[in-house]
């Protein structure tokens, strides 16, 4: 998962970002000329609009060193501008004469245009949420500022110099303001029927309840302080982030927990958006806004029991080579989470063995990558675990892009929270997906590509997230599972996994199942604990479609690749294929199959 993702010429990118956009996609006809300026506009907004867009680039430098004081308001007023400027992007892009542009602009304006009209239909359509379709709780315990600034202040917020750190007290300043925002929109959606299940209030009330505390020990207070030491700024940082913590942050917090109390006795234990208003419609929308394609609810549903068998019968035979022959292929995977030997110690000094384990599995598969591609990313790639305050909600594991300047590198997050969740057999296959040759390969590659700046930082997650599905499959057709059968069967296990989310987040949305069901029948296929299984069945239910994507994208990958294959017989080359998809930048996947069969095509001719 991207929570949530470019370097080379990074000072002029960093000064003027339009102009090296320019510089690197240069236009081909003259409409190429339109559509490239019209994107150079579309970017410079977004960051007009996203100061937290400009850090995590790594953009605020020159004009646009004050976004790195502020935070973008969550008011009501602002997503319906938010709105309006989205629209106002779909006219100016419906304007552009497609049959005018160059075959190598072509998939670009169709990856933006798919974006932007999606959002827009959704946004036409919906009032509650957080903008189109997919996100529907303004609070939960995966939405909000109160789960989404602390993290982003302590991870991408550097502070190397005192301007840095007095641009930190800024954000936690504005903080506040931005929950008594998200309080009041939350409030106009529930007035409008709108009310998360009763296991997400309790949940994000308990992740709102552990962010406050002695301010000393608070990491709004901490993250500051250490970092401004660390680096001899001179100034009270500890005691002015307190008396900030202590005096705004605290009552926006309180206030805004106090709002998701009143609601408990109006919540229900229903976890589809079913039950939401126009909610069959808006789970169609959101499945075609996160898959990328026209599959229907019962479509995909079909299709996760489909892969659901066809990998059991895979991990059937390693199962019986453990000896594990009684009961479902999911209880007895269940069966190896808990087997001593695989798991590492609970503790401290047993988690750096498992980051250390982690370390090591990137430095075996970086000298066997020239193997499958072409192209390799400058940028390089840390692990690190989870930030405590966050990780009860967190996933398992996900990745932030490099910033564009070269400052941050991409950092594959692993969730500590319990050893138990990560047993060694599984964490070849997560390794692959958060790293490489999945996110981090992936992302770093697009943002060092030639193409407009707006394609450098696109994020479609059938694209990438199925590319890192996919990836786990490369590795292992690489030869990276040799003689680790239980390694090969957590690439099934994590296959699996991504099969049951299309048969419960379906389950979920459309067939009307209980949060209780969807657990159920997500450890009786992939032996998922059940208390993974729980935060999983929590995320579908307050990102509801999004999980589809993983697995729909795979298998695309998958499909278009034998496509190529088959097609170029002795002149199909892997390292050519991947260079052919990726550089382009992610997109959807109509516009991948177009990619592919021009490279095709191209390929033929050569």
């Amino acid at each position: 998962m991207d929570r949530r993702s470019f370097l080379a010429g990074a000072a002029a990118l960093a000064l003027a970002p339009a102009a090296a956009s320019r510089a690197k996609a240069a236009a081909v006809t003259a409409e190429d000329g339109r559509l490239l300026a019209l994107f150079d506009d579309i970017f410079d907004d977004m960051l007009d609009h996203s100061p937290e867009m400009v850090t995590r680039l790594g953009l605020h430098k020159g004009v646009r060193m004050a976004a790195k004081s502020e935070l973008s308001p969550a008011s009501i007023a602002e997503l319906e501008a938010d709105k309006a400027r989205n629209a106002a992007r779909l006219a100016r892009l419906e304007a552009i004469d497609r049959t005018a542009l160059s075959p190598a602009m072509t998939p670009h304006y169709e990856a933006v245009l798919f974006t932007t009209a999606t959002n827009a239909a959704a946004n036409a359509r919906y009032v509650y949420g957080n903008g189109g379709a997919g996100s529907p709780y303004v609070l939960s315990q995966l939405n909000g500022a109160y789960q989404d600034v602390p993290d982003f202040l302590g991870t991408q917020h550097a502070i190397e110099t005192q301007a840095d750190a007095e641009a930190y007290l800024e954000r936690l300043s504005d903080f506040a303001a931005v929950m008594d925002q998200e309080t009041e929109r939350s409030r106009r959606d529930a007035g409008l029927g709108v009310v998360p299940p009763d296991f997400v209030l309790e949940r994000a009330l308990a992740q709102m309840a552990g962010l406050k505390g002695d301010p000393a020990a608070s990491p709004l207070v901490t993250s500051v302080a250490d970092r401004a030491r660390e680096k001899g700024i001179q100034g009270d940082y500890s005691g002015r982030a307190s008396a900030i913590y202590v005096e705004k942050v605290v009552p926006a917090l309180e206030r805004q927990m106090a709002w998701l109390q009143s609601l408990q006795p109006k919540a229900v234990h229903d976890a589809g958006c079913w039950r939401l208003p126009d909610g069959e419609a808006y789970y169609r929308d959101a499945l075609k806004s996160s898959t990328t394609t026209a599959l229907t609810p019962d479509e995909i549903h079909e299709l996760g029991w489909q892969q659901a068998r066809e990998l059991s019968a895979r991990a059937e035979t390693i199962l019986q080579g453990r000896g594990l022959t009684q009961g479902s292929v999911g209880e007895r995977i269940q069966h190896l989470f808990k087997a001593p030997d695989q798991l590492f110690p609970d503790t401290d000094a047993g988690k750096e063995e498992l980051i250390a384990y982690l370390n090591e599995l990137v430095a075996e598969i970086e000298p066997r990558l020239p193997e499958a591609f072409g192209t390799l990313p400058k940028a390089e790639v840390e692990i690190r675990r989870v930030p405590k305050f966050i990780e009860a909600g967190a996933p398992g594991g996900y990745y932030n892009r490099p910033a564009l300047d070269g400052s941050r590198p991409g950092i594959y997050w692993i969730n500590l929270r319990d050893s138990a969740e990560n047993p060694r057999w599984t964490l070849k296959t997560l390794t692959y997906h958060e790293a490489i040759p999945g996110h981090h390969l992936q992302r770093s590659l697009q943002q060092e590509a030639g193409i407009p700046m707006l394609r450098r930082i696109a994020g479609f997650s059938p694209y990438s997230e199925g590319w890192a599905l996919y990836s786990e499959q490369l590795a292992l057709e690489m030869g990276l599972y040799e003689n680790d059968p239980l390694g090969e069967l957590g690439q099934i296990q994590a296959s699996l996994f991504r099969a049951a989310r299309l048969v419960v987040d379906t389950g979920l949305h459309s067939k009307r199942w209980s949060r209780e069901k969807a657990i159920e029948t997500m450890t009786s296929i992939d032996g998922s604990p059940t208390s993974s299984a729980a935060t999983e069945i929590e995320r579908y239910s307050v990102w509801p479609g999004q999980a589809c994507s993983y697995m729909v994208g795979k298998l695309t990958w998958l499909r278009l690749r034998e496509k190529a294959r088959q097609a170029l017989g002795e002149r199909y080359d892997v390292r050519r294929f991947h260079d052919a998809t990726l550089l382009y930048g992610a997109m959807p996947l109509t516009v991948l199959e177009g990619v592919v069969d021009r490279y095709v095509a191209g390929a033929r001719q050569a």
